[in-house]
């Protein structure tokens, strides 16, 4: 049904899709590593996920209780990890049933057997970095994050290129001499000067940083489409609309920018891929997310700083790997699909 209703070219680029295998199963792979890792609270946690006690049920990662709600003394937080938590549980018939990581991204190990960065072991799979915390789920949750970063950046950054590039291609003339001076001397700029001196007075952060970024990384589509809204401004059938008094809003976006969305959405996964890059860069370099964040770059940074635990740089090296491996063939398969030249098998 779906099949029907799709344009013969859409059935084509789906079917160029799926038939670069490589591609197709790394999108499939990364969706499902994203979607755990949206779910990385119910992974990887140092708080229960769900606590029977008194024929009561608590939700300890959804919502903070204090000991005393288990017969404790003290009106704190409860520490699900200390044994005489445990033993109140048991007393009423409870049970605690635990995330299969027991640590979050800020949890330290205090009873780690050796000094850390300790090496993997049956409680921390990945091992240690040189703070006590869990690597794997110091991956899990900047795995997330640097995803989510990503999309952000990707989806504001083409919105406001295609918008640039859409405005400069259709008018023109003076419109397009200005815009392209401007991007001229607003690409040379030096990004990571100026983020090193902001950083000095800003506390960054995941907004902050998204912001930043943001004011560069948008320059990246305004070429591809500028050039597809010169070439497509003198075709006949928007000279035909323009003979029928349409709105050159609507003839931008309605009738060029489909067009040049091809080209478009063939470079977006290549932009994903650069985000992606970016953050990790400024996080190995001290001026991306704040200290203690969940980060790709900062685990980079720990593997180099400590070459005695091997793991670190393993882990970090693998998992950007995979991740931008991934990404890759992902791109290469969006860009088959596009590309007019592959025909549909029959």
């Amino acid at each position: 049904m779906l099949n029907k209703k799709m344009s013969p070219i859409n059935q084509r680029r789906i079917e160029n899709f799926r038939n670069n295998k490589r591609g197709y199963w790394s999108l499939w792979l990364f969706l499902g590593l994203f979607l755990l890792s949206m779910f990385a609270e119910l992974i990887a946690n140092d708080k229960p996920i769900l606590v029977s006690y008194n024929q009561q049920f608590y939700y300890p990662v959804l919502v903070d209780y204090s000991e005393l709600e288990f017969g404790g003394e003290f009106d704190t937080f409860a520490d699900y990890k200390d044994p005489y938590i445990q033993e109140l549980i048991e007393e009423k018939n409870g049970w605690i049933f635990w995330p299969p990581i027991r640590f979050d991204y800020r949890t330290i190990n205090q009873e780690l057997p050796v000094p850390a960065p300790s090496p993997p072991s049956s409680e921390n799979l990945l091992g240690t970095d040189d703070q006590g915390r869990d690597v794997l789920a110091r991956v899990i949750y900047g795995f997330r994050i640097s995803v989510l970063f990503a999309i952000t950046l990707t989806l504001v950054s083409s919105v406001i290129g295609v918008a640039a590039g859409a405005v400069q291609g259709f008018y023109g003339g003076k419109i397009d001499l200005f815009f392209q001076r401007f991007i001229e001397i607003w690409s040379g700029l030096p990004v990571l000067f100026l983020l090193i001196i902001l950083a000095s007075i800003v506390e960054p952060n995941f907004w902050w940083l998204l912001g930043i970024m943001m004011l560069f990384s948008w320059m990246q589509l305004v070429d591809v489409v500028r050039a597809e809204f010169l070439r497509g401004r003198n075709l006949e059938y928007v000279r035909a609309s323009r003979a029928l008094g349409l709105d050159n809003r609507l003839i931008m976006f309605r009738h060029i920018l489909p067009n040049a969305m091809v080209a478009t959405l063939t470079f977006m996964p290549f932009i994903f891929n650069g985000s992606l890059v970016t953050l990790t860069a400024l996080d190995f370099l001290g001026f991306g997310l704040p200290p203690g964040s969940a980060s790709l770059g900062e685990l980079v940074a720990q593997g180099k700083a400590n070459l005695h635990a091997p793991w670190l740089g393993l882990t970090a090296f693998f998992s950007l790997s995979i991740m931008l491996t991934l990404l890759i063939f992902i791109g290469e398969a969006v860009r088959d699909a596009f590309d007019p030249r592959k025909v549909m098998n029959d």
